[in-house]
């Protein structure tokens, strides 16, 4: 298994930009989809944006995509979320998740196919 940290959140102005980072052990980093969450409160977890074990692949939910970007730098054992251009409803706490796969093309939008997840960021966008 693998052990994931957040970092990089905060609070912003609308309009702003924030980069969190995912910091995972082991060297079976490049083993896993990765993926990042949010959960606002009394909201369900949402998907926001997922990335492929070569990095070749994303994915990302209508109301992240021209926003945010994902990346990841394996030999850093690290995932990126980029987020520009932030809005108030964007504020959540932000996790990081990684999905054990075989499948280089495989993303995910899906909580259920995330076994490993880290303990969250909080980011507060204010207008």
């Amino acid at each position: 298994q693998v052990q994931l940290a957040e970092s990089g959140g905060g609070s912003v102005q609308a309009g702003g930009s924030l980069r969190l980072s995912c910091a995972a052990s082991g060297r079976t980093f490049s083993s896993y989809v990765m993926g990042w969450f949010r959960q606002a409160p009394g909201k369900e977890r949402e998907f926001v944006a997922s990335i492929s074990k070569s990095a070749v692949y994303t994915r990302y939910a209508d109301s992240a995509k021209g926003r945010f970007t994902i990346s990841r730098a394996n030999a850093r054992n690290t995932v990126y979320l980029q987020m520009n251009s932030l809005k108030p409803e964007d504020t959540a706490v932000y996790y990081c998740a990684a999905a054990p796969r075989d499948s280089f093309h495989y993303t995910s939008a899906d909580t259920s196919e995330y076994d490993y997840w880290g303990q969250g960021t909080q980011v507060t966008v204010s207008s």
